[in-house]
């Protein structure tokens, strides 16, 4: 590696850890205003929900790192939504996976972890069973969910990476026509090797 691209690398590196910092912190305070006082079995549901988020995410970083450009362009010359940037996503898939996959995946998985311990806190007020019990049970049934998940996920987005990719291109190329809000690097910056 020559010094330009561990430059690169490192920026991305801090840049990538402020941003996990920051949305940790969102997701974190929305979670625990979300189950501040809700019964268990919506708190139950906003677990699912968040391992859904991680899984979804997880899946959408290896698609990213399976998919080729190849089908974009043509897609992109027929004037296809969202094809000019699934080619972006696909030209910068180290980073587009490390975002879905590290930074959304793994915060997921904390705060799901989080968001379980607090069901299981007002669960324990329903059920009377011993806490380590609640929280052995429905910790399991979270990591089997997650890991299951992921590992589904991963068969998806290997054997259908350019539909799941030209996906989210459509819903980028949506966020950024029509919300103005700048989401991917200039289609022209660099390819993928």
């Amino acid at each position: 590696m020559n010094k330009n691209m561990i430059k690169k690398s490192i920026r991305f590196s801090i840049s990538i850890a402020v941003i996990t910092f920051v949305l940790a912190a969102i997701f974190s305070i929305a979670s625990n205003a979300a189950l501040d006082g809700t019964a268990w079995s919506i708190g139950l549901i906003i677990v699912f929900i968040i391992v859904f988020i991680g899984v979804f995410f997880d899946m959408m970083g290896i698609a990213a790192t399976a998919a080729s450009e190849t089908p974009f362009h043509s897609m992109a010359s027929e004037k296809v939504k969202g094809a000019k940037e699934s080619i972006v996503i696909v030209r910068n898939a180290d980073r587009f996976a490390s975002f879905c996959n590290d930074v959304i995946g793994d915060i997921a998985g904390v705060i799901s972890g989080v968001a379980a311990t607090l069901v299981v806190i007002e669960l324990n007020y329903v059920i009377n069973l011993e806490q380590l019990t609640l929280n052995t049970v429905l910790t399991s049934v979270v990591a089997a969910l997650t890991v299951g998940g992921k590992a589904m996920g991963k068969t998806l987005a290997i054997t259908k990476s350019t539909d799941i990719i030209l996906i989210a291109g459509k819903i980028i190329y949506f966020v950024e026509r029509k919300l103005h809000i700048k989401i991917l690097p200039n289609i022209k910056k660099r390819k993928k090797s």
